[in-house]
This record gives structure tokens, sequence and C-alpha cells, in this order.
């Protein structure tokens, strides 16, 4: 355990590939489908008492390929799946847009940190590509990779010290550095969804 560093107060999961099976330019809700240990992994940060948000490119509003309304009602699938984030934030916009919310720029990250009124210094950025790792350090968080099949070869060895081999792993190995939030964990009931279901979660 990094004892310099301050605890874990948040978690931030990339969306396809890391929480959803990714569906390229999906914007259809029936086709959502979560990944394996997602939905627990959601659950166990909650039960801790960390804030949680989904911090996600979506590039097709961008190229024309899907509305806006399409991600959102994709993501109000999602959320209902997952029981329940405090925010879901997305990039709209092309790659060769410049903006500053595309990861793996900083600006979802740091907009997911004050959304949840967390430090960026205490969340952790979970995702499968090496820029939510970068985006991540870029907003002064901490990254973790979680590949997948798709993720590149490159960018898994490059990234081998700090990844894991699934989302709630992921979410347990930063449980280790909050003696508090852990204790939480073990309660027997879950608390209830944090208080991001008030108007202005669903967000660009």
């Amino acid at each position: 355990m990094n004892t310099d560093r301050p605890p874990v107060a948040a978690v931030l999961f990339d969306r396809d590939g890391t929480l959803l099976a990714n569906v390229p330019y999906n914007g259809d809700p029936d086709r959502v489908r979560l990944l394996p240990g997602a939905a627990a992994a959601v659950r166990l940060a909650r039960r801790a008492g960390l804030g949680t948000a989904v911090v996600s490119n979506q590039s097709g509003i961008g190229r024309g390929l899907l509305t806006t309304e399409q991600v959102r009602a994709v993501n109000e699938r999602a959320d209902r799946l997952l029981g329940g984030l405090g925010a879901w934030l997305f990039c709209p916009h092309a790659p060769g847009a410049g903006c500053a919310c595309r990861k793996p720029r900083p600006g979802l990250i740091l907009a997911a940190a004050a959304r949840l009124r967390v430090p960026p210094a205490r969340c952790l950025v979970i995702g499968d590509i090496a820029a939510d790792v970068l985006a991540a350090h870029a907003a002064g968080a901490r990254g973790v990779l979680v590949p997948n099949a798709a993720t590149a070869p490159a960018e898994t060895r490059l990234l081998a010290s700090a990844s894991a081999p699934d989302v709630l792993t992921a979410v347990r190995e930063a449980l280790r550095e909050a003696p508090g939030a852990k204790k939480a964990a073990r309660a027997a009931g879950e608390s209830p969804a944090p208080e991001g279901a008030r108007s202005g979660r669903w967000s660009v």
C-alpha cells in the first residue's frame, strides 16, 4: 500500500469495454450487456461509500452516427442494470475536434470529480485502453488498466504495473488503501444509490 497518496474517494469507470460489452456506436438500449463483474464492482464501490461515475468518449455523436438522446438512452439502461451511479459524463466530439474532454485529455475526469465533489487526486479511473489511464494522469488522478481482447498489446505492456485482471479486482485493490471504506464494504446491506439521481446527472 502506498501511504504517500490519499485514499480513493471516488471511482470513475470507462463505459464500453469496461462496464459494458463494446458495441461500436451503439444507440440501442436493448443491446446493452454488462461485462462480468461490472455490477459487483459498482455495488462494492457504493457500499464502501465511494463516489461513482462513468466517463466515456462517444465520438459517434460528432461523427454523425449517433444522437445525444441515443447515448443518454443507452446510459440510462446501463445505469438501471448497474444499480445506479452518481454521474454519467461523455465527450460527444470527433477525434479531430480539439476538445478538452476527449480522453486522453483530462476534461471528463475533472468534470466528474467536480460533480462528485471529490479532489481529482482522490479519484481512481478504470478503463480498458491507455487513453483512460492517461486521462487520469493528466487530471492528477490515478488510473488502472483492465485489458481485454481489444486492448492493444503495446498498451498492456506499457501499463502492466498499473493494471488489474478485471474491474472488480481493481475496485477491491483500491479499497485496501481506505480502511474505513473497506469496513463499510463489509456491511450486510447495500447503501442506496448516490445523490446523482437528481437533474443534471446525464451530462455531455
